[in-house]
């Protein structure tokens, strides 16, 4: 990087910094201007703060406001949303900001609203509740209740008319007619207690690859071949999807699978899914062909693209994938790291009222800004009715850059991009920035640290571990209690609300992979406390899998089982996969049954629905096909790690060091000078001493 370049860049992270600033005091400004003002005004939670001055009389979730309801007698609102979702800001601004339809819903309801962000052990059990009523759901989530929390009626976004005569129907059929509703809620409550019910199977002798050739099998008739994902828009990333095919067309050899998975990654990377020059990916495309984003970025899928793109360049080495994990870790650095050393959750889609505001250009803007540059830029953003969009120009890509070498060198192209990315960059940051909700939740900041991590082990850079290693101490600091009890969320040095079972299922897997980074037995102390501290107030000892909410949690009308992988994989799927690999590392029999288990449970149901099994599947593989345990020791260890962790070797666990261990599978396995075994189920191939005889045993 030239020293222009540096300077621009430390310019720009001023300059966005000197914004946020500006925009605080702007903020603090508007509330002294507001009219109404109301009880979420001492919540921290940005989405809360969005509707604190609202005419509508909102109330944090709580039992203030359910005892207000029985006081009064009337229904609860429970509305569900979070700080980035486009159309919850349409409602609001549609109804809840409206003072004719603040009154109906004041005089009549006990009104809560609740960040699914922060709260959703709330979100998943009346999310059924909707689904179960009308077969869809989404935010925002709005369900009315009994005064003791059942739900009777829900549904997600409504317009402002049909908002009223929902409100007005609802009321008359409580005053009139009570013994019905109570009726309906017994039945529906019932329902969602009933409907994630796991039939627990008799743990499997076996796993079979050939459950999985079913799976996917299945799958690949929705693939679109022609623009990668899925042959259907909205088109989400799904990481997770991804990475388990990937894995999957390593391990069989599928070809037709592995080229579907790199025409996806491709096509994801110049989409304007992706911020083609500030880094980071949009949540979902809006069309077919990952043009058009809808604008928000969430760290969560930030974080398991980066592990994606980085395992992805461990299996080709394509410049493209190294590009894209660069990009977007120096904008988790640039806009989504706090002073706090942990990371915030999302940006939104909107500024100034408009989606993806922010992110889109005039010709004349780019003409002014770039000056000799516009001609390259119009080509290689296209500048064109490709990227038009609403008056505007997304930008996107369609050409390899090694397309663009013929006219110039590598090195000569590769700094000329840089150039233009930094100066629109710094263009960009002049306007006003998307709503940041800067609440750092614990799970999501661990799948970031695995994500720097896997950074790590693909291109070995230093600066990737330190950032790291400067969350773990975040989350050790401020989320981590003594007994490995877990706080949910964090906000101006403050930590709140008990741990829900993807924080903990996250955190463990950022401990062993850790371990497997640095091969300190200290953070498998860590994640083992953390294992036993779930399988004690989580567990659900008749099936084997593992309750969202802690036993010393506050009860809601149903304890929920996160079993389905989504956007994110499910809790259950993280938890069972690192039961699977601390079985393995600490030879813990009891943690590897649980994992079976927990696999057994669900495994019946995997080829239904591939892309909601694909954690599970992953499980499942290692599961059913080889799974190499590699022990690294003597004193070269950490040279010979760094070698293999550039290599694309999913089916294996690595542990080893250079001083004798307490773990089992190390006993016996320090002998003097640095070496390597390799083995199966404990049952171990030659020693050698060089990666490329250890890839050859593992082949």
């Amino acid at each position: 990087m030239t020293v222009q370049n540096q300077i621009l860049k430390v310019l720009l992270i001023f300059l966005l910094a000197s914004c946020a600033e500006g925009q605080k005091t702007n903020d603090k400004l508007e509330k002294e201007k507001h009219k109404f003002t109301n009880s979420l005004i001492d919540e921290s939670s940005p989405y809360l703060l969005q509707h604190a001055h609202n005419p509508v009389n909102w109330m944090p979730w709580g039992d203030e406001a359910f005892e207000k309801a029985k006081k009064e007698d009337k229904l609860v609102l429970v509305s569900i949303g979070y700080s980035s979702c486009h159309w919850c800001h349409v409602m609001e601004h549609e109804s809840f900001e409206n003072e004719a339809v603040a009154e109906i819903m004041n005089k009549n309801f006990v009104c809560i609203k609740v960040d699914r962000e922060e709260r959703p052990d709330v979100d998943q059990v009346y999310m059924t509740a909707v689904q179960l009523m009308t077969n869809q759901g989404g935010w925002p989530l709005n369900c009315f209740t009994l005064s003791d929390g059942r739900p009777v009626f829900g549904g997600t976004y409504f317009s402002k008319n049909k908002w009223i005569d929902v409100l007005d129907k609802l009321q008359q059929s409580y005053v009139n007619d009570k013994s019905k509703v109570i009726e309906y809620a017994d039945n529906l409550t019932q329902g969602i207690q009933t409907s994630e019910l796991i039939t627990v199977k008799e743990e499997a002798k076996a796993f079979k690859t050939e459950k999985l050739d079913e799976l996917v099998s299945k799958w690949t008739a929705s693939f679109d071949n022609m623009k990668g994902g899925p042959n259907r828009a909205p088109k989400f990333p799904l990481p997770n999807n991804y990475d388990f095919l990937m894995q999957y067309a390593y391990q069989t050899n599928n070809v037709e699978v592995m080229n579907h998975v790199d025409l996806t990654l491709q096509k994801m990377a110049f989409g304007g899914i992706y911020d083609q020059v500030g880094g980071g990916f949009a949540r979902y495309s809006t069309d077919e062909a990952w043009r058009v984003p809808h604008f928000e970025k969430m760290l969560y899928d930030n974080a398991q693209l980066v592990s994606l793109y980085s395992h992805a360049y461990q299996r080709t080495k394509n410049p493209l994938y190294k590009e894209i994990v660069y990009q977007t870790l120096e904008w988790v650095d640039r806009e989504m790291t706090t002073k706090y050393g942990s990371f915030y959750s999302a940006l939104d889609a909107d500024s100034e009222g408009e989606e993806g505001k922010y992110y889109v250009w005039t010709k004349e803007e780019l003409k002014s800004t770039l000056k000799d540059d516009y001609d390259f830029v119009k080509e290689y953003y296209n500048i064109n009715s490709y990227g038009l969009w609403e008056g505007n120009y997304i930008l996107t890509r369609d050409k390899a850059d090694s397309l663009f070498y013929e006219s110039m060198g590598k090195e000569e192209f590769r700094a000329k991009v840089d150039k233009i990315n930094l100066k629109l960059l710094l263009k960009r940051a002049k306007r006003e920035r998307p709503g940041l909700d800067d609440k750092s939740l614990t799970a999501w900041n661990a799948m970031m640290t695995v994500g720097y991590l896997d950074a790590y082990q693909a291109f070995g850079d230093e600066t990737f571990f330190k950032q790291a290693m400067d969350n773990k101490d975040w989350l050790e600091k401020n989320q981590i209690e003594k007994d490995f009890k877990l706080l949910h969320t964090f906000k101006n040095g403050k930590s709140k609300i008990d741990g829900f079972l993807d924080d903990y299922s996250s955190v463990i897997e950022m401990y062993i992979k850790l371990y497997e980074v640095t091969f300190d037995e200290a953070y498998l102390d860590q994640a083992t406390g953390l294992t036993e501290y779930t399988i004690k107030h989580f567990e659900d000892e008749q099936s084997g899998m593992f309750f969202f909410t802690s036993d010393e949690s506050s009860d809601l009308v149903a304890r929920k089982m996160e079993l389905s992988d989504n956007v994110i994989p499910a809790s259950n799927s993280i938890m069972a996969k690192n039961l699977m690999k601390l079985g393995v590392l600490l030879d813990n029999a009891d943690y590897t049954s649980k994992s079976k288990q927990m696999l057994a449970n669900v495994y019946d149901e995997m080829h239904t629905y591939g892309s909601a099994y694909s954690n599970w599947g992953l499980l499942c593989l290692s599961l059913s096909e080889s799974y190499y345990e590699v022990a690294i020791t003597g004193d070269g260890y950490s040279d010979l790690l760094n070698q293999m962790n550039k290599m694309y070797l999913p089916n294996k666990i690595v542990m080893g060091g250079n001083e004798p261990s307490k773990l089992p599978l190390l006993e016996g396995k320090f002998v003097g000078e640095t070496t390597i075994f390799v083995c199966v189920d404990k049952a171990c191939q030659m020693p050698v001493n060089n990666i490329s005889d250890a890839i050859k045993q593992m082949k």
